[in-house]
């Protein structure tokens, strides 16, 4: 408790320093562009989300202004286009056509300007479809980055993280932790050391809360006694919890991530029986009373197993109801979740039907019920029952599912699912996968399937930049970056392993950075 008071006044403290350097900062648009990077890249801009709108909605609309009086340079043109657009603000990709050549390449001595290369390899991720520039400059800047030695040992871990995994498809707790190390790092010239304090106390701060609220959903979790009754169900708590945070880490939103990582238990629950561990003809009884949503269907329900799974699920939503409602929740979202787990019921039911009939759908069928199955819908339903933000309009733009981020949202999830747990589909055998569907219809071998989902993940990104730009939009940008960090954990937990069913491999060493390991005070 005495760590956590000191953290707290310690933090409050700085950041009423680094508000006064974000406030004079506007007198130089480029130093407050550079200031707003700092701030994101930190993982400490959110204490000044209203600062920094309102002076990114003065800077874009005199944008022409302050950027046609001086020549800037790649690195800082880079630094300019990321902020904007990562703030949603649809800054023109032609502010990179002065760094090419008569011959419409880009300029060759830029390979020198390390630190601009890597700006404009960071600043390409977030391009969008016909962007034609970007797409040479990803090119352009990853060739030079791979090959490039000649630079301080910092400067290239960061190269070899950022290849890796650029910052614009990280998880921000993650790329936070990992930016404040490289920050450090820099000569005392480049960094600000009060920013650096304040961000290693703000992380240090927000990973107490989440330890905090992982410490009362752990003494949930040994009263729900879900781990003795049902011992062959994954068993992920910290992993939901982990995934909950990923779509919003800040203190406010504590009540999501507690939703989240409740309902998917439930989740877990409902999965691993439709996929694995049901018989068709009880499924069926399944699927019925969960699309009635109603303890009164237990008794309904064939054998005890199945009666007992069913009391947990309703058991675990009613108490996230009454847990949203006893904070001021609102009736409607409550109503509007319930759907939503209906609908995921309904593509369980449908995959279930496919292997007890040994039906290998059309590629677009499976597709189009895949992005349904894959849970992204009902886990941004269940988010923003723990959002202020969250309108009844919110959720009729939800349920819609034709807004372009949260097509683009679940279709990466599907996809890079897919790639992964195919092998594992495979040797359980029964239930056909994205791979097998694509190769049969098409004729293609394995290899090529795979190939063409990580082109239509490229694809996806893009779909997921566009619909972070769109204009208007009847939501809160609070909900549009839920989507798009949601689609930024699936990267993270399934780019090269399936790091919700084997976290071991990968998982739980990111897990360890963000809930467990304090980030050292001392320099």
């Amino acid at each position: 408790m005495k760590e956590f008071e000191s953290c707290s006044k310690q933090v409050e403290a700085l950041k009423e320093m680094v508000k006064d350097m974000l406030m004079a900062s506007t007198v130089d648009p480029v130093k407050n562009m550079y200031l707003i990077n700092f701030l994101s890249r930190l993982g400490v801009s959110y204490h000044f989300k209203t600062e920094i709108q309102e002076q990114l909605c003065h800077l874009f609309n005199t944008l022409h202004q302050f950027m046609d009086k001086k020549d800037y340079d790649l690195y800082t043109v880079g630094v300019i286009f990321q902020v904007f657009r990562s703030h949603g603000y649809k800054i023109s990709c032609d502010v990179f056509n002065k760094f090419k050549n008569d011959g419409g390449m880009f300029k060759e001595e830029l390979t020198n300007d390390i630190k601009g290369m890597i700006s404009l390899y960071e600043a390409s991720h977030w391009g969008m479809h016909g962007e034609v520039v970007l797409d040479e400059a990803l090119v352009f800047t990853r060739m030079h980055l791979v090959s490039h030695q000649s630079c301080p040992d910092h400067l290239r871990e960061y190269i070899a993280n950022a290849l890796y995994r650029p910052y614009h498809k990280g998880m921000p707790r993650l790329e936070a932790r990992q930016y404040i190390s490289f920050y450090e790092k820099l000569d005392y010239e480049s960094r600000n050391d009060i920013l650096l304090k304040f961000a290693k106390y703000d992380f240090n701060l927000v990973q107490m809360h989440h330890q905090h609220e992982l410490s009362l959903l752990s003494s949930w979790w040994k009263r729900s006694r879900v781990s003795s009754r049902f011992p062959h169900v994954r068993q992920r708590l910290v992993e939901n919890f982990f995934i909950g945070l990923s779509a919003h880490f800040e203190p406010r939103f504590a009540l999501a991530r507690s939703n989240i990582s409740k309902f998917y238990v439930a989740f877990a629950l409902l999965d691993d029986t439709y996929d694995a561990y049901g018989f068709y003809e009880e499924i069926q009884h399944l699927t019925k009373a969960m699309e009635r949503y109603d303890i009164k269907c237990m008794d309904e329900l064939p054998g005890d197993y199945l009666k007992s799974l069913y009391e947990t699920i309703i058991n675990i939503s009613n108490e996230i109801e009454e847990d949203v409602m006893s904070k001021g929740g609102k009736p409607f979202s409550v109503s509007y979740t319930k759907e939503e787990v209906k609908r995921l019921a309904l593509t369980y039911h449908v995959q279930a039907r496919w292997m007890h009939e040994r039906i290998m759908p059309a590629f677009d069928e499976y597709l189009e019920n895949g992005i349904r199955s894959i849970g992204t819908m009902v886990t941004m339903a269940i988010i923003m029952m723990g959002m202020e933000e969250a309108d009844e309009d919110a959720y009729q733009w939800l349920i819609k599912f034709d807004a372009k981020i949260l097509r683009a949202m679940s279709t990466l999830s599907r996809l890079y699912n897919d790639i992964q747990s195919n092998e594992d589909e495979e040797k359980r055998g029964g239930q056909p996968s994205g791979i097998s569907c694509y190769m049969k219809e098409y004729g293609v071998s394995k290899k090529k399937a795979i190939e063409v989902f990580q082109e239509r993940i490229k694809d996806g990104w893009k779909d997921l930049n566009e619909g972070f730009m769109e204009r208007p939009m009847p939501i809160a940008r609070q909900i549009l970056m839920a989507a798009f960090n949601i689609a930024r954990v699936s990267e993270v937990l399934y780019r090269d392993d399936d790091g919700y069913t084997k976290p071991e491999i990968s998982l739980k060493n990111f897990i360890t950075k963000v809930l467990i390991d304090p980030i050292p005070l001392q320099q």
